[in-house]
């Protein structure tokens, strides 16, 4: 075998086996803790960081299951980078059924499919930076996403649902997927998401 095609081929088993061995979940981190606030009372706290991925739903279920009973205040901290577009409206609807208000605090990101989790807040209290980007894959999922287009939810009907503007839908499939769009306060305001 020709030795350029051999190191091509050994260094590509090994990238291939580096993927394999990292799970999409140790790429995501999903917090839920119960505690007391001077001000608001009993709180429950769900911290969502990092990269949306396969598994977060789980997680975010099992956190909520864990904590269970009534809170004055329940708010999901967002500080995430994004990631796979239909995890991240799964997780979106179990935040809104549960009656989470949204936060991005000052020092934190929300971009790309982070978005999602934004409009699911029943309130949004934007300090950080949002960002706007089209998804990775046509079908509007990023790398991370092993459903077949059939399972795909609707971004359109998912956002409405959540009573954001369809503008934002639009505006951000305007987007290409390298290039990230920071959301001024009447962005955030004219697409209902603050």
């Amino acid at each position: 075998m020709n030795p350029i095609l051999h190191g091509a081929r050994a260094a590509l088993l090994c990238t291939a086996a580096l993927l394999c061995a990292v799970s999409p979940q140790a790429l995501a981190k999903v917090d839920v803790e119960a505690g007391q606030s001077k001000k608001l009372g009993s709180v429950l706290i769900a911290k969502i960081s990092e990269d949306i991925a396969p598994g977060n739903y789980e997680a975010l279920l099992k956190g909520l299951r864990a904590n269970p009973g009534k809170y004055n205040r329940k708010i999901v901290m967002l500080d995430s980078i994004g990631g796979s577009v239909n995890e991240a409206i799964r997780m979106g609807r179990l935040l809104r059924e549960t009656g989470f208000h949204a936060l991005v605090a000052s020092d934190d990101v929300c971009q790309g499919s982070c978005v999602y989790l934004l409009a699911a807040g029943h309130s949004k209290t934007v300090r950080g930076a949002v960002g706007l980007h089209r998804p990775y894959f046509p079908q509007g999922d990023s790398v991370h996403s092993a459903h077949s287009a059939a399972s795909r939810i609707s971004p359109a009907m998912y956002l409405r649902d959540m009573g954001v503007s369809p503008l934002l839908l639009a505006d951000m499939q305007s987007i290409a997927p390298a290039y990230m769009r920071v959301l001024s306060v009447s962005d955030l305001r004219r697409y209902r998401l603050n």
